[in-house]
Order: C-alpha cells, then structure tokens, then sequence
C-alpha cells in the first residue's frame, strides 16, 4: 500500500497517538493517505475510533510485532 505521509508515534501512550494523527491530518488535503505507526496496544481501539468521530477513512491496520500501522485516509470533515 502506497501512503503520502508518515507519523512515527512508537513510545507514545494515550492519548498523544490520536493526538498528533489528528494534528498531522489537519495539514494534509482531503483524499491523503497518513500512515501511523504506534506501539501503545489502546490504539487498536482508539485510531479507528477517532477516525469515525473525525470523519476519516481506516483504510488497514495490522501489526509487525509490537509495532500497529494504521493507514488513515483523510476524509472532508
């Protein structure tokens, strides 16, 4: 899969993961592929949760070890 930008949150804890996606997906155009990258095992419920608050589209998430990877496509909203 193919993405136009990349947030590192690895070491992160709630809420700064969902915090700084958000931050990151304000400055990108409507249509945009964010991929994140944490380790904090409460994202597997908060990223797409936020993603549904916020109008974003959870395009895939799966794991590598401890690592999640979520890609977020941003929505219009």
């Amino acid at each position: 899969m193919t993405w136009d930008e990349e947030l590192d949150a690895i070491g992160l804890l709630c809420p700064l993961p969902v915090l700084k996606a958000r931050k990151r997906l304000l400055a990108m155009a409507e249509g945009t592929v964010l991929l994140m990258r944490a380790d904090d095992p409460a994202a597997i419920v908060d990223v797409p949760h936020f993603c549904s608050e916020a109008g974003h589209e959870m395009i895939s998430q799966n794991s590598e070890g401890a690592e999640l990877r979520f890609f977020i496509r941003k929505g219009g909203g």
